[in-house]
């Protein structure tokens, strides 16, 4: 069969677009892109919040981004002659570089005189920088309505592969230090486009959490990730167990409904990833997916983002996790962050997670029954 096949083209303001065509599709020509777009925005900046040691994006142009659109003004439903999206044919799974992002598009090499390598030390009082990087969108499908869980399990294949070459490709920019592709779900959680899509973020910093995984792995010593998983493992709030990950709600979970899925063996980022283990995540994902919609009579709203190694630290080791959380605590009532969580970072739990680990395993066998995942057309011996 025909493997997945990418293809990198540019939007007509220069932005970088690529397909990835599902395995066995035939080859196809692509239209370009002929929009008259305004430049693109100016790079924004970041400021350095001393007392938090954190960097705070300033990012103005995206005040103006589309909000809630109706069906025919979709921008990420292929353009058409009443709808000029931005993505400019008919695709399976289109990557392409944010309008307005957070970061970029300048990258390190065009501004070297004004970021400082990572490790050089902390600014002073006042400090800025350029917000170098890049902000990609990944729409999932051409489908104006759904999410990843909606998806087949050969287009949630095509989506685990751009997720997967985009941090690969992400990696190498000049200044990118991390790379992080996640899905907001839901507009509990303040999503602007109802077409399902996710978002691939390229910092150029380590962000405060996995800066604290790393103080953490360090301050234990050991593989800290593979005594958390055998942890949970042997424990009861595993959800799912696959040859190469294991889904579980985590021994100490903030959110109403939380489930890391981690992979078995050391492996620091998607892009590390074998063939083999990048079919079983595109069928547990899935799962988990439909499991999360399966437990109330309403989809859920959720934020699921992948925990990967820095590009250039701990990648021996900080682990490949998938995370996902919702707000929703009961059907009918969100989980907000007031005073003590979102002021203070002390969070209370709503939700015991040995009890939200067997409420997640009902809804996974429920959804397993009505919306089973299919296999994928290809057999596991072709990746040996």
């Amino acid at each position: 069969m025909t493997r997945i096949r990418q293809t990198s083209t540019r939007l007509a303001d220069g932005r970088e677009l690529v397909y990835f065509d599902d395995a066995g599709t035939a080859e196809r020509a692509r239209r370009a892109d002929e929009r008259a777009l305004d430049p693109r925005p100016a790079t924004p900046t970041m400021r350095f919040d001393a007392l938090s040691a954190e960097w705070i994006t300033v990012a103005t142009a995206r005040q103006s981004r589309v909000h809630l659109p109706p069906a025919d003004a979709d921008p990420l439903a292929p353009q058409s002659a009443g709808n000029p999206s931005e993505i400019p044919d008919d695709y399976d799974v289109a990557v392409f570089e944010n309008r307005s992002p957070s970061f970029g598009p300048a990258t390190l090499d065009d501004v070297p005189a004004t970021v400082d390598d990572e490790g050089a030390g902390e600014p002073a009082v006042g400090g800025a920088r350029p917000a170098v990087g890049r902000c990609e969108v990944v729409a999932f499908s051409p489908d104006r309505e759904g999410s990843f869980g909606s998806q087949s399990t050969l287009r949630a294949r095509t989506v685990v592969e751009a997720w997967a070459e985009r941090t690969r490709a992400l990696s190498a920019v000049p200044g990118i230090a991390q790379v992080f592709p996640f899905e907001n779900r839901g507009v509990e959680i303040g999503v602007t486009l109802h077409h399902p899509h996710g978002q691939i973020y390229g910092y150029p910093y380590v962000p405060p959490r996995i800066r604290r995984i790393a103080q953490s792995v360090e301050a234990h010593g050991g593989d800290l990730f593979a005594e958390v998983l055998e942890g949970e493992r042997n424990g009861p709030r595993v959800l799912l167990e696959g040859e190469h990950f294991t889904a579980f709600v985590p021994y100490a979970a903030r959110w109403p409904v939380e489930v890391q899925l981690m992979a078995h063996r050391q492996v620091a980022d998607l892009a590390a990833t074998t063939p083999a283990e990048r079919d079983e995540l595109a069928r547990l994902t899935l799962r988990i997916a439909r499991g999360l919609d399966a437990l109330y009579d309403a989809p859920l709203p959720y934020i699921a983002g992948w925990i990967q190694a820095p590009v250039d630290a701990h990648r021996d080791d900080i682990r490949l996790t998938w995370h996902v959380t919702s707000p929703r605590r009961a059907a009918d009532r969100l989980k907000f962050l007031a005073g003590s969580e979102a002021a203070m970072g002390a969070w209370v739990g709503d939700i015991a997670p040995e009890d939200g680990a067997a409420r997640l395993r009902d809804a996974i066998a429920r959804a397993d029954e009505q919306r089973p995942v299919e296999a994928l057309p290809w057999p596991e011996v072709q990746h040996a």
